[in-house]
């Protein structure tokens, strides 16, 4: 951490003068310096060609550092995830920050140097951005926008109009983690194990599996809040089409499922922030798996289901003993500020 004349963030900082020049020359600039953010413009002049992908996002989690990352990694992660959802290779991300009076400059700091971690471990640039600062008691010590732009892969083809009868539906990876450890570290509560989130980059596994298989992945969709059971019951509705899924098929970690079981939630539902649902050509779903199992970030993804036309927007789940139970959306909050 730079030599600086302050430990909190004033709403000096946020004025616009010499406390924010501070702030940015000697941390973020410096920090995630590059031609473009070097610039210092209002803007940024990109090189983009084809097809393009764009998304935004913002990060208001409760605590903002939890067990396996912080505010910071999350907001790239996430936009970067969200891109890579849409068949895209991530290039340039905006980066906002609202600051609450008050922030300590060190846990600042500290948000700052994952971002530049997880900016190069993802191989994107942050190229423009903005900073304020709101009076203490106005904010939760920091928010965080993120605005990501990339180049759609030759070979994706992704839409949930591509969803047909026979195919397989899988998840990357176990469930709930990410829920469960921001859970772990609220009101004092704690499990026996540690549990912790599964925040992750995802675009690397995503684009070599569209290079691979290409059209043939027909749907990619990360399940961020609402869980897995979210993302299906909306896809099963908009494509007016149903899903079968099989309980025992679901990966969930032992501790995650004690865990749930103890705070009476089910894992269907409970936030991801390294999870996606894949849909894909029955032809090549255990293919697609046995790739997928190679990388680290997909180590345990599984097909759980298949697409049906059997029951028009339902999504069916088969327990264990053989009971059947229909998936709804999650109808209220169950974690908030999960993200």
């Amino acid at each position: 951490m730079p030599k600086l004349d302050f430990d909190l963030i004033t709403l000096g900082h946020g004025s616009g003068g010499i406390l924010t020049h501070k702030l940015l020359d000697a941390g973020v600039f410096d920090l995630l310096k590059n031609d473009k953010l070097s610039e210092q413009h209002d803007g940024a002049i990109l090189e983009l060609s084809g097809e393009s992908a764009f998304t935004t996002d913002s990060f208001v989690i409760n605590p903002i550092f939890f067990p396996g990352g912080n505010i910071g990694e999350l907001a790239v992660y996430g936009t970067v995830n969200d891109l890579a959802m849409c068949g895209a290779i991530p290039k340039y991300l905006s980066l906002s920050f609202i600051l609450e009076e008050g922030l300590a400059m060190e846990e600042f700091w500290k948000i700052l140097v994952s971002i530049k971690g997880a900016a190069e471990s993802a191989g994107v640039q942050i190229v423009t951005g903005d900073t304020k600062v709101v009076d203490k008691g106005k904010g939760d010590k920091i928010f965080i926008n993120t605005t990501g732009i990339g180049s759609v892969h030759s070979k994706s083809n992704i839409s949930v109009n591509n969803i047909k009868a026979g195919d397989s539906i899988i998840v990357s990876d176990q469930l709930a983690r990410h829920g469960i450890a921001i859970m772990s570290v609220r009101s004092g509560l704690e499990f026996e194990t540690d549990i912790e989130s599964d925040t992750k980059n995802l675009s690397k596994v995503v684009q070599s599996s569209i290079e691979k298989f290409g059209s043939d992945i027909h749907v990619l969709r990360d399940a961020t809040r609402g869980g897995v059971a979210t993302v299906l019951k909306e896809m099963a509705e908009k494509r007016n089409l149903g899903m079968d899924l099989e309980y025992k098929q679901i990966p969930v970690n032992e501790s995650v499922q004690g865990a749930c079981e103890m705070l009476g939630l089910d894992p269907m539902y409970v936030a991801n922030e390294g999870v996606f649902v894949s849909i894909v050509s029955n032809e090549i779903a255990q293919e697609y798996v046995d790739f997928l199992k190679r990388d680290e970030a997909t180590s345990s993804a599984s097909i759980i289901g298949t697409v049906t036309d059997k029951h028009p927007k339902q999504v069916i789940m088969t327990s264990a003993i053989g009971g059947k139970r229909a998936l709804t959306m999650l109808p209220g909050e169950q974690l908030p500020r999960i993200c």
